[in-house]
């Protein structure tokens, strides 16, 4: 456990590596005492490893509580990242000196979460795509100007942390972008027709007078009472100084690069597949995203047959609602204007009403639930116009920092109201946030409780969440049903999108046509989506995978258990381990209904 006021990381140094070996012996605690001195070796694999990574990334060591008061920040070089996969070679190949077996349950599960997370990450440094650090959601601009919002500002020490950070903002970016260059160089380059409008999340950020500046935000807030006036004051400065000198150069050089060097050199095909090794790196994504071994054409097919079924569905729902057809339902739900908020503030209203509901009734579907709450915010305006509807955002219970579910305010003729309630049971709670915040109480290794994040698990559960809407009652209106099923029908297109581009030569009119077809989103919407997916291969494959697998498995538990079937609990062993790969989770319910029966 990360405690909130260390004030050294573990030294590396002081870890040793090497793993003792058990003298062999007859006697009748011999394996017993193996499996102990085995599980001692993965522990001290785990406890450097991590430790590591807290020193490699002390921006994210900070958000736990890690107290740095020179406010170091990461190295952003391909130097580094290849000294950190050395580290990863080192760690695994200790691994692999530690006979599994002689684990416990708890331990094999730690051994595979480590093992896989190290072996991918020495994969990912073999492909020339590594370099591409940025999609057209954001890049190294955008999360540096978010960093505030998972660091803590209790006393004068952690707003120097945060000042000495923003003076170093230019070796930040020039990192950033000599890695941007090399990829550049060597062909791994965002398509056209993803990053239109990219320049303005650069743009944005660039403030004349620097108390204007979302990187001044900390200071607009309420100021501690342990902080003396003057101090404040004199930190504040520092900070504006910093922006003015640092940060708003640096911003200016990255517009002028990106317009004059990047954007007319961008790739032409949309799909990955078409950059030196792409087809072997759009592989590796669909493993690393799904954990599972299926391929291309498969999830392809998966889709397909999910986009057939819930358009089924669909044209049911559109008869209850009193229209002939399916299309025709849709077409009222896009423009009608009784389904859209006339100002940013009714959108929020109306999303504050709906998880105050949804809130209540959280203890009839969990039975542990997590105890670290969450707020809303309106995403920045900078990044909104190009963006998705919605996303989460972790807290952190050691640093008293909530979790926030922001939302999309901008073209608000394009955000209705009957998708709020699918949006937020996957946001917010039982989705997103109730997952991570329990994971972050759970009596596991740091490296899985603050660490571990398997992108099939962690949106798998956030769509299966969307259909506990169903049990929670939710979806009261046809609208509100079609809006959930618009949105399972989303992330079915999804795998057919996703794979269409990337394996199979699809265009981004294709793309935007089937979702168009098939779904009730938005043109914006739509628009917004398959740009995502054009410039971050493989991560929307990970929703519906994930979602099939849960509900494949409480389909399992409901018909092996009958009456002894609980799903309170069947959500509480779901969630009892953290994040973790589909064949962990999968091996954990039948555990559990093992010991049912």
């Amino acid at each position: 456990m990360i405690r909130a006021h260390l004030t050294t990381l573990v030294s590396l140094t002081a870890l040793a590596f090497t793993m003792p070996v058990a003298a062999q012996s007859n006697e009748p605690d011999s394996a017993e005492h193996n499996a102990a001195q085995k599980s001692a070796a993965l522990h001290q694999i785990i406890d450097a490893f991590w430790a590591y990574n807290l020193e490699q990334y002390p921006e994210f060591a900070s958000s736990l509580g890690v107290d740095d008061p020179k406010g170091r920040v990461s190295d952003r070089s391909l130097a580094a990242e290849d000294k950190r996969v050395e580290k990863a070679k080192q760690w695994l190949s200790e691994l692999d000196r530690i006979d599994q077996n002689s684990l416990s349950e708890d331990d094999r599960t730690n051994y595979g979460i480590l093992r896989r997370s190290l072996a991918e990450q020495v994969e990912a440094s073999t492909y020339g795509q590594r370099a591409i650090n940025f999609t057209n959601r954001g890049g190294w601009h955008q999360s540096f100007a978010s960093m505030q919002n998972n660091l803590p500002f209790r006393n004068a020490a952690d707003y120097r942390t945060y000042t000495n950070r923003l003076a170093q903002y230019g070796d930040v970016h020039a990192q950033s972008i000599a890695v941007a260059n090399q990829a550049l160089q060597g062909g791994y380059v965002q398509p056209c027709v993803s990053m239109v409008g990219y320049e303005t999340s650069i743009a944005g950020l660039i403030k004349d007078d620097p108390k204007d500046s979302r990187f001044f935000e900390p200071f607009k807030r309420t100021k501690p009472d342990g902080i003396d006036q003057a101090v404040f004051d004199s930190l504040a400065a520092d900070a504006a100084e910093a922006i003015a000198t640092h940060i708003n150069p640096s911003l200016k050089e990255h517009l002028d690069w990106y317009t004059k060097q990047y954007a007319p050199n961008c790739a032409k095909a949309p799909g990955v597949s078409a950059q030196p090794g792409g087809d072997k790196y759009y592989s590796f994504r669909i493993r690393q995203m799904t954990t599972t071994e299926k391929s291309a054409d498969e999830i392809h097919n998966i889709g397909l047959s999910e986009v057939a079924r819930i358009r089924a569905e669909m044209v049911e729902v559109a008869k209850k609602a009193g229209f002939e057809t399916r299309e025709a339902f849709i077409e009222d739900l896009r423009t009608n204007p009784k389904y859209y908020a006339k100002t940013p503030e009714e959108l929020m209203e109306k999303v504050a009403r709906v998880t105050k509901l949804i809130d209540g009734k959280m203890p009839s579907i969990i039975g542990k639930l997590a105890r670290l709450p969450y707020g809303i915010k309106e995403i920045p305006a900078e990044t909104a116009e190009g963006t998705t509807t919605a996303y989460y955002n972790p807290g952190s219970p050691d640093v008293g920092i909530a979790g926030f579910y922001y939302v999309n305010t901008s073209k608000l003729d394009q955000r209705p109201f009957w998708e709020i309630p699918a949006l937020s049971v996957h946001e917010a709670v039982p989705g997103h946030h109730m997952q991570i915040a329990l994971q972050q109480e759970l009596d596991m290794p740091d490296f899985r409780k603050y660490g571990a994040f398997f992108t099939a698990f962690v949106e798998g559960w956030g769509l299966y969440s969307e259909r506990l809407g169903i049990e929670m009652g939710l979806y009261d209106t046809p609208a509100k049903d079609m809006g959930r099923l618009s949105y399972e029908m989303w992330r079915a297109t999804r795998l057919v999108v996703d794979t269409g581009i990337h394996s199979k030569g699809w265009s981004k009119q294709r793309a935007i046509d089937f979702m168009t077809d098939n779904t009730a989103l938005s043109e914006a919407n739509i628009e917004a989506e398959v740009n995502r997916y054009i410039s971050w291969p493989g991560q929307a494959l990970a929703y519906k995978m994930g979602e099939l697998k849960i509900r494949e498995l409480r389909t399992k538990a409901t018909e092996t258990l009958g009456t002894k079937f609980d799903l309170r609990e069947f959500h509480d062993v779901v969630l009892g381990q953290g994040a973790v790969p589909l064949d962990i989770l999968e091996a954990q319910v039948n555990r559990w209904i093992e010991g049912k029966k």
